[in-house]
């Protein structure tokens, strides 16, 4: 599939770093190193844009290693792009750790991953098949 991509960004565009990965890296393009304290939540910039086929969404995902090792995650994980999106790619990053977290101009933030999607109809029914399951949720089968 061919993504058309405008960058206003000082990086290399975003690529698949191993052949088999899902993701590819997007980079914060900024002018000065932001902090972002504990708990507060940022807009990193990346100075990407992009048009996607129809069908297709960009998941904004968090980077497992600034995960765990520093607490840093996208806020809306995964945050949707919609096809008909135009404007500059934005990623909400969200500090959960106790300590500041100062992000580098270049800095890999999160990821990005391509997805195609169904559109569907409702269709009003008056009940729904029975399962194993049924209604058990948010824990149902159990600790152990």
């Amino acid at each position: 599939m061919k993504i058309k991509i405008k960058s206003t960004s000082k990086h290399e565009i975003p690529s698949y770093s191993t052949v088999l990965s899902a993701g590819m890296d997007l980079r914060a393009n900024i002018e000065e190193p932001i902090t972002i304290s504990p708990l507060e939540r940022i807009l990193i910039p990346t100075g990407l844009h992009i048009a996607l086929v129809e069908g297709t969404e960009a998941q904004i995902r968090p980077r497992s290693g600034l995960a765990f090792k520093k607490g840093l995650t996208v806020l809306n994980s995964p945050g949707t792009i919609d096809a008909d999106y135009r404007g500059e790619i934005k990623v909400i990053l969200v500090n959960l750790s106790q300590n500041e977290i100062v992000i580098e101009d270049g800095e890999r933030v999160a990821q990005m991953v391509i997805a195609r999607y169904e559109k569907i109809e409702w269709e009003k029914v008056e009940s729904l098949d029975e399962t194993v399951r049924g209604e058990g949720g948010f824990g149902h089968t159990g600790v152990k």
